[in-house]
């Protein structure tokens, strides 16, 4: 393993904020005395060939600077490897790196904190999800909210998130209840009519939506979120208190822990990471320890 720290860069991401936010990650890095190797790549299949040379060559860190999107490409290249992965969260949503309690857009910061643990070589092993050979760190959604990520992506106009508030009042509009087949770590099923299913290794998503909000990240099991076949008027009041994570006491809502889930139903399509897997049936496999992250102070395990 060399002294080399690699950042792996997405310039695109959170409207530009990528690429600035490169700099001062790097000057942080450099001030603390490590060599700083920088990787951008001219599509996402070349960002991760680059990536996964970086890590086969020894470096000592793979440091993803982007929004989820970029961390979730930068998983590919270090689960189940030794290499460390650090993120500067300037996204637009952050949620994996929320749930790592790093700074969100403030790259010298989180910088500086990346810096810190390689010195003190604070790490920490978390369970990572796995969809055939793709990893996800936070959650794996289904149902209303991956129609209205269908929706959203369909659309040329607008840009931005205003773009996905249309396509929730669309979709809200057009939404019927799913009939789901739930399968528990092989033996456990369940058929229900539901609204969404998410899969949760991580608690949030969407930027801070804590739909499997207590998910634990460490325990090898997922959180698995049902929210039943709710009226529109009844969705309408539950979804705002998912920011606070209330909406898990509603009676509508029903959590179940498993380290495999199977999910199936027609015309859905799953996101992991918020990025798209493919249609339903999908099956999800926690993987204890897949991934050694480099944290704030008081976040190694002992």
């Amino acid at each position: 393993m060399t002294s080399e720290i690699t950042l792996f860069v997405n310039p695109t991401a959170g409207r530009g904020r990528g690429a600035h936010a490169a700099q001062p990650a790097a000057s942080a890095l450099r001030a603390s005395g490590f060599s700083v190797r920088t990787v951008i790549g001219e599509d996402s299949s070349d960002a991760l060939r680059r990536a996964r040379d970086a890590v086969d060559a020894g470096t000592r860190a793979l440091i993803a600077v982007g929004g989820d999107g970029m961390a979730s490409l930068a998983l590919q290249a270090v689960a189940e490897t030794s290499t460390p992965l650090g993120v500067i969260a300037v996204g637009t949503g952050n949620d994996f790196a929320r749930a790592l309690g790093l700074p969100v857009r403030d790259p010298a910061a989180a910088g500086a904190v990346v810096a810190d643990a390689l010195g003190a070589g604070r790490t920490r092993d978390i369970d990572l999800g796995r969809v055939g050979k793709t990893w996800f760190g936070t959650v794996l959604a289904s149902g209303f909210d991956s129609r209205v990520n269908d929706r959203g992506n369909r659309m040329r106009w607008p840009t931005g998130r205003f773009k996905y508030d249309l396509a929730m009042v669309a979709e809200l509009a057009a939404f019927r209840p799913i009939p789901y087949r739930i399968t528990l770590d092989d033996d456990q099923v369940h058929q229900v009519e539901a609204t969404l299913v998410a899969v949760g290794n991580g608690s949030s998503y969407g930027g801070g939506m804590k739909i499997c909000a207590r998910a634990d990240m460490s325990d090898g099991l997922f959180d698995v979120t049902v929210v039943g076949d709710c009226s529109r008027t009844t969705l309408l009041k539950v979804f705002p208190r998912v920011y606070k994570g209330t909406h898990l006491d509603h009676p509508k809502v029903t959590v179940f822990r498993a380290a495999k889930v199977e999910l199936a139903a027609s015309g859905v399509t799953g996101y992991a990471d918020g990025e798209q897997l493919g249609g339903l049936p999908l099956k999800a496999e926690c993987v204890p320890g897949a991934v050694r992250v480099l944290g704030p102070r008081g976040s190694q395990e002992p």
